[in-house]
C-alpha cells in the first residue's frame, strides 16, 4: 500500500495573466516618438494625424507632441452611424 495518500485533480489555475490594455496617455499629455497611447482589442479608439496602428491594434505616436482625443460621428458601411473615439498626436 502506498504511504502518501494521492494528489487528486483540480479545477483551478487555468487563469491567464492580464493584458494591461487601456489608455496609457490622457489627452494634453507630452507625447515622445513611437511611445504608446493606447492598448486595445479591436478599434474602440481610430489613429488620427501622427498616429500609427500596430498589429495588436496598439495606437503609438508617430511623431512627438500632445495627445489629442476628438468624438466623432461615423456612418458605417450599412448606413447606421456611431460615436468613435479618434486619437491625435498635435505639436506642442
Amino acid at each position: 500500500m502506498a504511504h502518501t495518500k494521492s494528489g487528486g485533480s483540480t479545477k483551478l489555475g487555468r487563469e491567464s495573466a492580464s493584458k494591461r490594455l487601456g489608455v496609457k496617455l490622457q489627452d494634453g499629455q507630452a507625447v515622445s516618438t513611437g511611445q504608446i497611447i493606447i492598448r486595445q482589442r479591436g478599434s474602440k479608439y481610430l489613429a488620427g494625424s501622427n498616429v500609427k496602428v500596430a498589429g495588436d491594434d496598439t495606437l503609438y505616436a508617430a511623431k512627438a507632441g500632445k495627445v489629442k482625443f476628438i468624438n466623432k460621428k461615423k456612418i458605417r458601411f450599412d448606413g447606421n452611424s456611431r460615436y468613435i473615439s479618434v486619437v491625435s498626436v498635435v505639436n506642442s
